[in-house]
């Protein structure tokens, strides 16, 4: 399992789903506009398989929001290359929304992941069309659009997003 890791710049941490992080997680709340994109809380904790890895993203201690990694995404998405970790759920809760810090978050996690999913190429995620908030969000932080759709959505197409789980990344955010 992978151990917490914090980035220096923003003070951004990520760990792995525990029981203690619970309470915090069932805080986490979107404005209603986005959880169609990105679901709730409780949608969070209750999808338990081998193959989501559920963490919490926290700031100076408090739960700030959480995602999944699916390390079988190629399996149910014909976009990804082989070796890809899926980025499913990247919540960051409405009270620290505007603040940089979903941007801080997705830079965050791409120092993370070489780390602790170094055995992974690539991460993929969608978006949907309608969310331009964190298509931007995703960007800032240094995923790539693809430039392909995703129709495949429950609240419609998707832009298709990656970034590559790079060595050069690995050990920043300890």
């Amino acid at each position: 399992m992978p151990a917490a890791t914090t980035s220096k710049l923003t003070e951004i941490s990520f760990t792995p789903l525990t029981d203690e992080d619970i309470d915090g997680v069932r805080q986490v709340s979107l404005p209603d506009q986005q959880v169609k994109f990105a679901g709730t809380a409780d949608e969070f904790l209750a999808e338990t398989s081998e193959d989501i890895h559920r963490h919490v993203i926290k700031r100076a201690g408090k739960t700030m929001g959480f995602f999944k990694l699916d390390t079988d995404y190629p399996a149910q998405y014909d976009f990804c290359p082989p070796n890809t970790i899926g980025l499913r759920m990247f919540v960051v809760d409405s009270r620290y929304q505007g603040q940089g810090l979903g941007t801080g978050a997705a830079k965050a996690l791409l120092e993370y992941l070489p780390v602790d999913y170094g055995d992974f190429d690539w991460v993929y995620l969608t978006v949907n069309c309608q969310n331009p908030a964190a298509k931007a969000c995703y960007q800032k932080g240094g995923f790539t659009d693809s430039d392909e759709l995703y129709w495949g959505g429950a609240a419609g197409p998707q832009h298709i997003m990656y970034a590559a789980i790079d060595a050069e990344n690995k050990g920043k955010a300890q």
